[in-house]
């Protein structure tokens, strides 16, 4: 058996044992008693509950697809159409679980590129074990007016993991900015790694840095688990969140480490049962809720659990972003087990949002926040105010709940600031915050 069998052999291993359990009784990440959360829970589940022993029995042999067996029939520098020959067999050659392989060692440049569904593959995994290179040239998407590089779309039981790099080259993006130069023109970069409309997504294991703007983004996506990502950009680069979540339900981010000149986590309308734990998150902007409803806009973000985390030296901590005049909602959200060190903004929610060219001008209507939990934040606050809730005049932010909360200046005393909400103090505070409207 050559090397290259041998390598098919162990990944056809591997996908067999993946098959199996994919295929048992569905683990519940998220459980639900009576449409209602354990009491202790106070938003999505920290633990998993009712599973049942999965049942191994063998599977289908797994079909693995090499992007380099088709590499002839690509053009000298460009790989893209070998990647979609090799994604089309991957997908449609048979009922069974198949790999597509991208072997380690190797560079790969990748135009803009869709990987779409459905497949006839049961399961289908993307092992990307090499380096996958976006172009630097800005015009490949301003001429076709593409806001994406890699995207899989309306794929079920998908997983993408194995190692490997994207590198998004975006340093031209970065200073083509109009945040970064504001003489340029605004317009809209490309996301590096786009998941649409898959369902039982999991994404683990890779490298993804560099970015034109967001790193990696879930929308409209369904049972999702993202772990052990590595998501790396400078500290100013523009508008480069690293993980955004959108109208999707049911995701697990997990054990990731984000850099970034952008939130790190972003969490913005239709999304419900989110849960983030073990991030590590600076620098960047913090893990953030929005921002919410702008351009007037109907918003909703419920059940959303952000635990163990770790920020260092990022612009916020753990933000809620509201524009004026939009409207919805933004309820049951719970962070916990948090620690800080040199956090601007540490604790803070911002009903009057405004990231635009011109003033902001208050408005009639804003999205409503309540039922916020903070409980077990510790660590220390770059910013005299490290507790600060602005809501809107309109619609107050109500049921804030703060337990156990300790955070101290560098070397002065800190304070908790708050306009139109209503606040309650439970355990030991540092700052405190009175009970008031």
């Amino acid at each position: 058996m050559g090397p290259k069998e041998l390598v098919h052999a162990s990944i056809s291993t591997i996908v067999i044992f993946l098959y199996m359990f994919s295929h048992t009784n569905s683990i519940e990440v998220f459980p639900v008693v009576d449409g209602t959360y354990p009491p202790e829970a106070e938003g999505p589940a920290a633990e998993s509950s009712g599973m049942d022993e999965p049942e191994l029995s063998p599977g289908p042999p797994a079909r693995v697809v090499d992007v380099d067996d088709y590499r002839e029939s690509a053009d000298a520098g460009d790989h893209t159409e070998a990647f979609l020959q090799a994604w089309k067999e991957a997908c449609n050659s048979s009922d069974y679980p198949s790999v597509l392989l991208v072997p380690e060692g190797k560079t790969y440049l990748l135009m803009p590129v869709s990987f779409n569904g459905p497949c006839r593959a049961t399961t289908i995994t993307a092992t990307i074990r090499g380096t996958l290179e976006a172009p630097s040239d800005r015009s490949v998407w301003l001429d076709r007016d593409l806001q994406e590089w890699i995207t899989f779309d309306n794929i079920d039981h998908l997983r993408v993991l194995g190692g490997g790099t994207l590198n998004g080259n975006g340093h031209e993006w970065w200073i083509n900015s109009c945040k970064t130069n504001k003489s340029m023109r605004c317009v809209t970069g490309p996301t590096a790694l786009y998941f649409r409309r898959c369902t039982h997504l999991v994404v683990e294991g890779l490298q993804v840095r560099d970015s034109m703007q967001m790193h990696v983004v879930i929308a409209y996506s369904w049972r999702v688990l993202v772990s052990r990502l590595l998501v790396t950009a400078p500290g100013w680069s523009p508008n480069t969140d690293g993980i955004h979540v959108s109208n999707s339900r049911e995701v697990l981010i997990s054990g990731c480490i984000i850099s970034t000149g952008d939130d790190c986590i972003s969490i913005v309308t239709g999304s419900m049962f989110v849960r983030a734990t073990g991030i590590f998150c600076g620098p960047g902007h913090g893990l953030s809720i929005g921002s919410l409803g702008a351009n007037k806009s109907l918003a909703h973000v419920s059940d959303v659990l952000v635990e163990k985390a770790t920020l260092v030296g990022t612009t916020n901590g753990v933000r809620i972003k509201t524009w004026q005049g939009g409207y919805g909602y933004a309820e049951r959200i719970t962070f916990q087990d948090i620690s800080m060190h040199n956090v601007t903004n540490p604790v803070i929610i911002d009903q009057n949002y405004c990231d635009s060219k011109t003033p902001c001008h208050e408005q009639g209507s804003a999205v409503a926040i309540n039922n916020i939990r903070y409980r077990n934040i510790r660590g220390t606050s770059s910013s005299k105010v490290a507790i600060n809730f602005v809501c809107s005049n309109t619609v107050h932010c109500d049921g804030i709940v703060m337990q156990d909360v300790s955070l101290v200046g560098e070397g002065t005393y800190v304070s908790c600031s708050y306009m139109n909400a209503r606040v309650v103090e439970l355990g030991y505070n540092l700052p405190y915050c009175r009970a008031e409207m």
